[in-house]
């Protein structure tokens, strides 16, 4: 049960109402997701949304390379809502279904292209050692050039950020779901 209600222009802090309002639109407030969370603070929600819907429509990185940062972030922070939001459209960006079943599993990954690697063993290095070697970060350099690993490291900190609002605040999964859950 998630921790917090559902946002309301009225709940927020007054100073932040328009923002609040010029998110919310004519559509519904967020009630799952790591935007539930953060409409309770329209400004930060606006700056957060800013930097996602850059790293993911004008980033230099592909939707395959975005997709599996996404579901490696998800993986290692055992963040079911990004894993489920993700791993469907991660298939749809070519990320081969073997792959995102092995991270899902926690297996062994082998026989990685070139840039799933850069990219596994970037996001997997940092996460659980909260360093990356100068060898992955070589792979991660050579795959993606200077603006892409910049990138990269974004994505996967930007993730991580929303693990954290969506973990700690305990919102629910979508209903409609389609991918098994992380074995947790």
């Amino acid at each position: 049960m998630p921790r917090l209600p559902v946002a309301s222009r009225d709940s927020v802090p007054a100073h932040q109402q328009q923002i609040f309002d010029e998110i919310v639109g004519d559509g519904p407030v967020p009630n799952r997701g790591p935007g539930s969370v953060t409409i309770h603070a329209p400004a930060a929600a606006q700056i957060a949304t800013a930097l996602n819907q850059y790293l993911r429509r004008d980033s230099s990185l592909s939707p395959k390379i975005l997709e599996l940062a996404m579901l490696v972030t998800a993986r290692e922070m055992d963040c079911q809502h990004i894993w489920n939001a993700h791993a469907g459209s991660a298939r749809e960006a070519g990320v081969p279904d073997e792959l995102v079943d092995a991270l899902r599993e926690g297996e062994e990954l082998i026989d990685l292209a070139p840039d799933e690697a850069a990219v596994v063993n970037y996001g997997q290095e940092y996460f659980r050692t909260h360093h990356v070697s100068r060898g992955s970060w070589q792979s991660a350099f050579e795959q993606f050039g200077t603006q892409g690993v910049v990138e990269l490291t974004l994505v996967m900190g930007n993730y991580a950020m929303f693990a954290f609002c969506i973990d700690a605040f305990d919102t629910e999964l979508p209903p409609n779901r389609t991918e098994k859950l992380l074995p947790i």
